[in-house]
């Protein structure tokens, strides 16, 4: 009996897999982003500047992050994923321990790229599962909650991050085990880090899936099989226009969202004058919020637009949504009243995460299954060279070389949206013809 005739798991271990997945991957962004609230105390204690911190923000945890990815898609495309991932979110969880144990720039650094070479797991891992548990029809919904895992993790580690520097600020010393004497900032990182280990065990029940959707399809076994590079890099120069679509356009919008995340508390605390903890709380609560409710809104819009005939809908919606986010972003950026500015950053956020379920789903529905794992990890390369790394990166040197003002990271971030929201929309519009034809092809197969 071939893949094809063999039944899907059951809904009950599909979702069970979704929930754990999706565990995983807030925790990676727990992980990830609690440097970001904590810019003002590492920068005082450590005497860094800006670019220093984007830095740690960004290039020294993109760099092994991209290091490691596609070979980690290309063992996800061979091996048992579930090992993968539960080995990535052990070594992640140990390192974000290891940046609180830090005393030095460069012990910092280092423990950085620890955190992104464990978390280039989650992806080609948990997109190529994902695949695996829900038929194509039944796929945008358990992946646009899976891609919740981002928004929550970034909200829970602003608002969990505020609560431990409020209560840890007004004590003389703080004593951990095996770490001696730490900083408030350490102790967070240390906190955040320790519920890794129980999740890198727990995921370990998750029972690996058939691999369906291949190019060849054995017919007696579900065993991985692994094509060569040249088989892969044939078949994505046959449809380059739609992967130049996901593989540019989508990081721009990466950065957009990445620029907001690193760079929105230290807007809110040297602005307006907020501390920390009032900083993580009200921007944890927004990016929370308004990144899970973009990412579960794409679906329902999507299926509408289908419905009337768009079935280019995932790169269209992408479009728009990139210009409506670029215009809420700079007039956010350039507000005199904190709370009207977060109401528009909270905008910007939404409609940047509004595409993120829908371009992950149609990338692995034209994509075969033994390329799955590859691609993932090619996506992860572009998101986070783009994204990650230009996204603090070019606000910090906006502020430092070009306004040269702590001030005027505002002036910055409004910056950053019109430079790099019409280079999104150009590249996203660009992929939706041949997308719309594909989609076209598949459904007459």
């Amino acid at each position: 009996m071939s893949a094809a005739e063999r039944p899907w798991p059951s809904a009950r271990t599909a979702w069970y897999a979704t929930i754990l997945l999706t565990l995983a991957y807030t925790f990676s962004f727990i992980d990830r982003q609690v440097l970001n609230l904590l810019v003002e105390p590492i920068r005082e204690d450590l005497s860094l500047t800006d670019t220093q911190m984007s830095f740690l923000q960004g290039l020294a945890f993109v760099g092994a992050y991209v290091l490691m990815s596609i070979p980690i898609g290309r063992l996800v495309d061979s091996v048992n994923r579930v090992v993968v991932l539960a080995g990535g979110v052990f070594a992640w969880s140990l390192a974000t321990i290891g940046c609180g144990a830090a005393g030095s720039y460069v012990q910092l650094v280092v423990a950085r790229m620890g955190v992104g070479a464990g978390e280039s797991t989650v992806t080609p891992a948990a997109w190529s599962l994902l695949a695996d548990y829900f038929p194509r029809e039944r796929r945008a919904l358990p992946v646009s909650i899976y891609l919740m895992g981002p928004y929550l993790g970034a909200g829970l580690a602003l608002i969990v991050g505020a609560e431990v520097m409020a209560w840890a600020r007004d004590m003389d010393t703080i004593t951990v085990p095996l770490l001696g004497a730490i900083a408030p900032w350490q102790l967070t990182f240390v906190i955040v880090g320790v519920p890794g280990f129980l999740l890198a065990a727990v995921l370990l029940t998750i029972r690996e899936p058939e691999r369906r959707g291949r190019i060849a399809q054995p017919a007696e076994t579900a065993e991985a099989v692994s094509v060569p590079w040249s088989v892969v890099v044939q078949y994505m120069l046959r449809h380059w226009r739609i992967y130049f679509a996901f593989l540019v356009g989508v990081p721009f919008i990466v950065v957009l969202l990445y620029g907001l995340q690193a760079w929105v508390p230290t807007f809110l605390v040297r602005v307006y004058g907020w501390d920390i903890p009032q900083a993580g709380r009200y921007y944890g609560i927004i990016a929370l919020v308004a990144g899970s409710a973009g990412v579960l809104s794409g679906p329902p819009v999507a299926k509408w637009l289908e419905r009337h005939g768009y079935d280019d809908a995932p790169l269209r919606i992408a479009a728009v949504t990139a210009a409506l986010a670029c215009a809420a972003g700079i007039v956010g950026a350039l507000q005199t009243d904190p709370l009207l500015a977060l109401a528009f950053i909270g905008a910007a956020s939404f409609f940047v995460t509004m595409p993120m379920a829908l371009v992950t789903a149609a990338l692995q529905t034209v994509t075969p299954n033994e390329m799955r794992g590859l691609v993932a990890g090619i996506v992860v390369v572009m998101n986070n060279v783009v994204g990650l790394a230009l996204g603090p990166t070019v606000v910090a040197l906006f502020t430092d070389q070009v306004f040269r003002d702590p001030l005027a990271v505002g002036k910055s971030l409004a910056l950053l949206f019109a430079i790099v929201a019409p280079i999104a929309v150009f590249f996203l519009a660009s992929g939706m013809r041949p997308y719309r034809e594909t989609i076209r092809q598949l459904d007459r197969e």
